[in-house]
Order: structure tokens, then sequence, then C-alpha cells
């Protein structure tokens, strides 16, 4: 079985369909389908199965996606190491939320180039199902839950926890809340909320806390940047959860939630067996995790 072929199958795990394999590829459908079949006839086995105008993979295709994963590592190291010794430099894909990568990236950026590592880094800001499926595209995905939402659990995916990251109330600091360095849910039943999208970790924090404490919060406005947020909650147009170490604006203050558990854990998503740069890489995601983590 080719390599390169085996790279498709693996692209068709990740993307979950011709066109999208073809458009990441470079190829075109037809030439997609073509090499798909002949790793099919390599096999001896069906590898694909109608699923209404779509192909699916068969329960050995899906044995082959893992096989694949090892052969592909094993050949991407391998290329690793031979491009270290003509460059000296390995590179490695990252991919981070906002946030996270504001904290964090400045020191794994340093780290990375003391060890001879080049790191490309990108923002992706998608919610946490979305995070896994972009390995198809990156070395490793930073992301970010809910701290009572069970962790990704795929055999595909590797996943190593970086830190845990409060989640606090902001409020303008002329509130009536403002005069206290924490606050009990319970007081802030009347109040109207500014909150992130759904599916989003905040979201489903402010929506944990909902289901402990049965205080049902009243949403008026969505937004993804923390910053718009922090404006809008400075400006009095609500309050806010947000995770603690992104608040910045001088208009508004930090409150400590009474009683309730409420953070954010980070994660790096890696395929198992990744070449020593990428191990590398989270090795200094985590330490850099460790000095901020609570």
């Amino acid at each position: 079985m080719e390599v390169r072929r085996l790279r498709l199958l693996r692209e068709f795990a990740d993307r979950e369909s011709i066109g999208a394999v073809a458009d990441a590829m470079h190829m075109t459908p037809s030439a997609v389908s073509q090499q798909l079949k002949v790793l099919a006839d390599e096999a001896g086995v069906p590898l694909f199965e109608p699923d209404g105008r779509r192909i699916r993979l068969t329960e050995a295709g899906r044995a082959l996606v893992l096989r694949a994963d090892e052969v592909i590592a094993a050949v991407d190291r391998a290329q690793e190491e031979m491009a270290s010794y003509r460059s000296g430099r390995a590179r490695v894909r990252l991919a981070m939320f906002p946030s996270g990568s504001t904290l964090l990236l400045p020191t794994v950026l340093d780290r990375a180039t003391e060890s001879g590592i080049e790191v490309h880094a990108f923002h992706l800001d998608v919610g946490y199902p979305g995070a896994a499926p972009a390995l198809a595209d990156f070395d490793i995905v930073v992301t970010h839950r809910d701290e009572r939402a069970p962790a990704v659990n795929r055999s595909r995916v590797r996943v190593a926890e970086l830190m845990r990251e409060p989640v606090d109330v902001i409020v303008p600091v002329d509130s009536p809340l403002a005069e206290a360095d924490e606050v009990a849910v319970s007081e802030l039943a009347e109040h109207d909320w500014i909150s992130v999208e759904g599916g989003f970790p905040v979201d489903d924090v402010l929506q944990s806390i909902s289901a402990v404490t049965g205080v049902a919060p009243r949403v008026t406005q969505r937004m993804l940047d923390f910053t718009t947020i922090e404006a809008l909650v400075a400006g009095g147009h609500g309050i806010a959860l947000m995770p603690r170490f992104a608040v910045r604006h001088p208009g508004v203050k930090r409150l400590e939630l009474k009683g309730v558990r409420a953070a954010r854990v980070y994660e790096a998503l890696v395929r198992p067996r990744a070449r020593s740069a990428v191990a590398q890489v989270v090795e200094l995601l985590m330490a850099a995790g460790a000095e901020h983590g609570q």
C-alpha cells in the first residue's frame, strides 16, 4: 500500500467527503476516488460503503485508518529527522483559540525557538466538538472546555491537559456589586447577561451554573470577542462571565463566584505517535500552562 493513498484515506476519515479531500489535497474528485479504489483493491476488502448519496468507511476501512495513522506518523518522523539534518529546524503547525494564544503563545514561541523548532501558529476559534476535526490541518490544536464537560474520547486523538483557568463574573466598576470581591449566583438573578455564542466554554459554564443553582440567566447579547464583552459590561449593558486571565478593561471589576466551581480547561489535541517536534511543543504548552493554571 502506498503512503500517498493511505494519506488520502486518512483525509477522508477526517473530512468525510471526496470533495473535501480533493480540495485539501489539490486534486480532482475523480482522481481521489480512483486512488481510493486502488487502495481498496490493494487491501482486498471493501473500505467504503454507500451512505445515501455519499459513502462512508466500512469497519475494515476504519481499522485501516488507524494503521494509516501509524504508518504516516513513522514516515513523518523520518522526514522530520532528515529535515533537521538539512536545516537544523523542525516545523510544527499549531492552532489555538485567541485568548489562549494571548496567554501561552509568546512563552511557547520563545522556548520553541531555543529548542530549534519553528512553530507556525494560527487562530482557530471553534466550539469544543469542532476542535478534534481540525487535526486534519494542524499538528496541534489547543482548545478549551467547561471543566464539567468530558474530554474528547477518540481513538485517533490524544489529549494533553494544559491548565485550569477560573471563570469569574465581571460587572461595571460603578455597580453596587463592585463593592465586594465575590458574589453568589443568587445575587445575579435579576441582571442581564452578555455571553459568548452557544457551544463555547464560557457559555457552557453559564449553563452549568444555571443547572446547579436553578437560577436561569437572562442573556441579552452574544458576542465571541472578549474585548467587546468587556466594553459592553463597562458601558452598563449587562454583566458577564469571563475567563480570569482575559479580564483587562479598567471599567469592569472581576468578582469570584461564591459556592460554585467555574472554570475552563485548556487542552492540546494531537495525533497518537506524533513526531518528536510535535511532542516537544506539547511539553512546552504544558509547562507554560503550569505557570498560569489554577
